[in-house]
Order: C-alpha cells, then structure tokens, then sequence
C-alpha cells in the first residue's frame, strides 16, 4: 500500500511488520506466532530473543516515554495483544488475512502445550510465589509432560524490573528454552531486554495475566 510504512523482521521466516504509533508489529496470528516461538525455543542459539505481546496500552505509553519506546527499536519481536492493535495492524498490511490478534493467554498456553513435543523447559517470573504455583500446578495439571525449569518472584519491595543478580544466576542455572516474564509494565518489557542481553533464550513479556493463564489452563 503506497504511503504506508513497514519492514520485515526474521522471526522464524522473514514476515512483514507494520508501524502503529511507531512501534513495529509483527502482520501474524495465534497459530503463526505459537509456530515460531516454539521453532526458535527448540533451535540452538547463544543469544537473548526478546518476544513483546504489546497493546493499545503499550503504544500509548510508547508516544509519552522515550525510553520505553526504545525497547522496540531493540532486536525482537512485537505480537498485537488485542484486537484494536490487531485492527490498526491489517489496516496498513499489505497482506491484511495474515493478521489476527496474539491474545496473551491464549499464546502462553498453546506454547506450553506444542512446546512438549520439543520438551521445551519452561522457566516463569511472576509477582508472587501462590500465583507462579497455581500456574505450574494447573499446567502440568492439564498439560501432561510439560517441563518447567524454575520460577522465581523478586522480593517484596523491589525496585526496578526484578532483574537482580539472584534472578539472573537462577535462570542461568536452570537453563530454559523459554522465560515467561509476569510482570507490571512497562517492568516486564525492561526485564525482557535486559535478560536477553545476558543470557541465550525466548523471553516473553507476557504481563501480569499470570493469573489469568493459570485459570485458563485449569
């Protein structure tokens, strides 16, 4: 579409992405990203990949926080969590019937699932120890096999994006494919980078639906 801008990112294939607010969405779907993710988990890599499921919230904040809006000019890969992004995305696709929305937990479950093929290790960072408990019980509860490396919650009281020295020597040790970050954002998206940065593996910001995916898969 002339006057429209885009570029493509390598997620798995090169597929075309599109400019909302100035951040750059992957043009995908549920299935499409779930696919990829998992590709990319299952394949040997020594470096961080960061995976942003972003909504209207997030490009908002983007238009009034320079630093955050950074975060997405960084490698990675930005999924429309939400059907008014998903919209504005097919808008200035090129291939519009390519774009659905990446519903947050929807995307978490089906990678935990399909993930098992690959025996993919899952490692989660949340708020709180009851909510990453639930979540690890009713996913191994519904998803037989599913191999989760670890969890760790930063402590009361801490400042910043949760990623301390303690949390960053624990997923090294644990080693997983794939690190669900349940945080506040724009926390979460900070935590993202800045573990990718340090460490090999999928890190998704996946929000504080932590809750909200651990009754979905019960």
């Amino acid at each position: 579409k002339e006057g429209i801008d885009f570029k493509e990112i390598d997620l798995c294939n090169v597929r075309e992405s599109v400019l909302i607010g100035g951040l750059p969405f992957e043009v995908t779907d549920l299935d499409t990203a779930v696919r990829d993710v998992v590709t990319i988990a299952a394949g040997s890599s020594d470096q961080g990949v960061v995976v942003r499921l972003s909504d209207a919230s997030c490009v908002t904040r983007a238009s009034q926080d320079h630093e955050y809006r950074e975060l997405f000019a960084r490698p990675g890969v930005t999924l429309p969590d939400g059907a008014p992004v998903a919209w504005a995305m097919r808008v200035r696709a090129r291939f519009p019937r390519q774009g659905a929305p990446v519903r947050g937990p929807s995307f978490v479950v089906e990678v935990l699932d399909h993930g098992r093929d690959d025996d993919l290790r899952h490692f989660v960072i949340g708020g709180n120890e009851d909510t990453l408990t639930k979540f690890v019980d009713d996913a191994t509860i519904r998803y037989p096999g599913v191999n989760f490396a670890g969890t760790y919650a930063p402590p009361s009281g801490a400042t910043g994006n949760g990623v301390n020295h303690d949390c960053v020597e624990r997923i090294a040790e644990a080693n997983p494919d794939i690190v669900w970050i349940g945080l506040d954002s724009p926390e979460r998206e900070f935590a993202a980078a800045a573990l990718a940065e340090r460490l090999p593996g999928v890190f998704v910001d996946v929000g504080v639906d932590l809750d909200v995916v651990a009754g979905a898969v019960a």
